[in-house]
């Protein structure tokens, strides 16, 4: 794989992996431009089965964010990226597939409109910021939090504007919030106006209707200014 290749300590074609990666992020950046209309990048399990209730609530979300003038953006895989594109293409709104090369698990679902394979995550992950007026994150495992918590710090951090980040499914995220705030927050690794960056439901409309209330009021062109400044 190429992102193994290039990780590698002595790996020698560092002007070849340069190109490459240049070339993969202009892909990218042109298949966001294709978009056409404002965007929402949808997360969670490819693990998730079409019969789960889970598959279901994406499926509608995806429904909802094309019929609110929403294109959808997934990582273009099973599981919850399908359902949200197959929302989306039940509503006929723009679905995007940002989707990325691995030895197992991962493949195209069969619901996009503008598709890009990519061979590094970091040029992938880009593209799902670069497109976003907000993220809606459903269960999920390593990946779903690396992008959960990514979308964090650069909203901390104020490299990315302050959009929506909507946890779905209240149940399953809770432990991970009271660890948030029972810990993080008193031993000040984080300040109190992190917590608010975070927004969580159970309702396909509520999580569609915090993306566009935020995306009518313009409050992503306002960069959060916590008071801690850093991500460490």
């Amino acid at each position: 794989m190429e992102d193994r290749r290039l990780l590698e300590r002595r790996d020698g074609d560092l002007a070849g992996h340069a190109e490459r990666i240049g070339q993969e992020f202009r892909e990218g950046f042109e298949a966001v431009d294709r978009i056409g209309r404002p965007a929402v990048s949808v997360f969670g399990s490819a693990r998730v089965s079409e019969a789960s209730a889970v598959y279901a609530q994406a499926r509608e979300v995806g429904q909802l964010l094309v019929e609110a003038g929403f294109a959808v953006v997934t990582g273009g895989g099973p599981g919850v990226m399908e359902a949200a594109n197959r929302g989306a293409r039940d509503g006929d709104g723009v679905s995007v597939g940002f989707n990325i090369e691995l030895p197992h698990e991962q493949h195209e679902n069969p619901y996009l409109d503008i598709s890009v394979t990519f061979r590094h995550f970091y040029a992938r992950k880009t593209m799902f910021v670069k497109a976003a007026e907000g993220f809606v994150i459903f269960p999920g495992g390593f990946g779903t939090l690396d992008e959960l918590f990514e979308s964090l710090t650069l909203i901390q951090t104020g490299k990315v504007l302050h959009f929506p980040v909507v946890l779905f499914d209240s149940a399953y995220w809770q432990p991970l919030l009271d660890w948030i705030r029972g810990r993080l927050l008193p031993d000040g690794m984080i300040s109190p106006e992190d917590l608010e960056l975070l927004e969580v439901t159970d309702d396909p409309g509520r999580a569609v209707a915090l993306i566009l209330e935020c995306y009518e009021r313009n409050c992503a062109s306002m960069p959060a200014e916590p008071e801690k400044a850093d991500a460490q």
